[in-house]
């Protein structure tokens, strides 16, 4: 598996494969011919490195998908991610910290949990994650999300806006 990703898709278990070939075209076709694609050891669930800027990547992506909507034929999510720590409380409590300084003081935020391949608990990674953030929460309407991927003994963060995940059936549907 990547460590140092900055990107993670969405597919159907035993959709891997096709669903890497896919996201590496895809990367291509954005001007990325260096990308990594990999599976990661979870059903259903691809990690990339691009050498370009994830956020800017799946707005490429959202382009594609409203010119060709064909070319997406496996993935069904896209995300960003801007850090990839050892997963490691202590860790994710420094990690979490420093990308909370793209919240801005007057901006809301959630915590958003994805954990595979751990026993590590949500609220716990939520605590150490929250604990030097002080901003407004608000869980159903948030101007920013604190997105935290666990996999296992790597855990991937990012601060996004609900927007900011490239969800290709919702939005082929547009």
């Amino acid at each position: 598996m990547i460590r140092d990703f900055n990107l993670l898709a969405t597919t159907s278990r035993g959709n891997e494969d096709e669903a890497c070939s896919e996201l590496w075209y895809l990367l291509g076709e954005v001007g990325d011919s260096a990308a990594l694609v990999d599976k990661t050891g979870v059903a259903g669930l691809i990690a990339a490195k691009t050498a370009f800027n994830p956020f800017e990547v799946i707005e490429k992506f959202r382009q594609i998908l409203r010119e060709r909507p064909y070319e997406f034929r496996y993935i069904l999510r896209v995300i960003p991610i801007e850090k990839v720590i050892r997963t490691d409380l202590g860790e994710i409590q420094r990690a979490a910290t420093e990308l909370s300084i793209k919240i801005a003081p007057n901006e809301s935020f959630r915590i958003t949990v994805e954990k595979r391949f751990t026993e590590t608990s949500t609220k716990d990674i939520v605590g150490a994650a929250a604990a030097n953030i002080e901003r407004k929460v608000d869980l159903t309407n948030p101007d920013k999300i604190l997105l935290i991927e666990v996999i296992g003994g790597l855990t991937g963060l990012a601060v996004i806006k609900p927007t900011d995940i490239l969800s290709v059936v919702k939005e082929k549907v547009l």
